[in-house]
Order: C-alpha cells, then structure tokens, then sequence
C-alpha cells in the first residue's frame, strides 16, 4: 500500500491524468503547433506563386514558371525546355 493513503479512500482520477494532460500540452505547444505554422507559412507560398517565379523543387531542378495550372506549373529549366510539375513538389522559391 502506498505511503500516505487512507485504506478504503478513492484517490480522485483527475489527479492521475494530470501528468499526461501536462506532457501532452508541452508537446502541442513544442512539437505539433510549431509544424502546423511551417506548414501554413509553406502554403501560403505556394498560393502566391506566378508566372516568371523562379523555384526549386523538391528533386533540385532550378526554373522558371511559364504556366501556372490548379494543381500544376510549367516549369522552364532550360531555354525550350519545359516540364510540368505538381504544385506539392514545389520546395521553395528562390
């Protein structure tokens, strides 16, 4: 039997949950929330791409963006040499 307890008293079950509540709240607050803003800051990237951004995908091509579709662009890497790529495998502009 634990030291400090009455035999026959309910310890309260809000008071055993309390630990995992406090390391879930510091885990939200270092891990989850910090991603959730990367996340957006990304997107809102992606949203205000145009037409003569130069980007980097996700591979490391380097180029020009010719054509701008819903989920696509046209991607210019060379002189006359174009590619469509997905708007996801948009890394960064540069």
């Amino acid at each position: 039997m634990p030291q400090g307890t009455v035999p026959g008293t309910p310890s309260n079950p809000i008071l055993s949950f309390l630990p995992l509540i406090f390391i879930f709240g510091i885990f939200y607050f270092l891990l989850i929330l910090p991603q959730q803003r990367k996340q957006k800051k990304h997107q809102d990237v992606l949203d205000a791409l145009k037409v003569g951004d130069e980007i980097v995908t996700l591979g490391g091509l380097y180029g020009k963006i010719v054509e701008v579709k819903a989920e696509t662009f046209v991607m210019e890497i060379a002189p006359k040499i174009q590619v469509r790529i997905s708007r996801s495998a948009v890394s960064h502009k540069v």
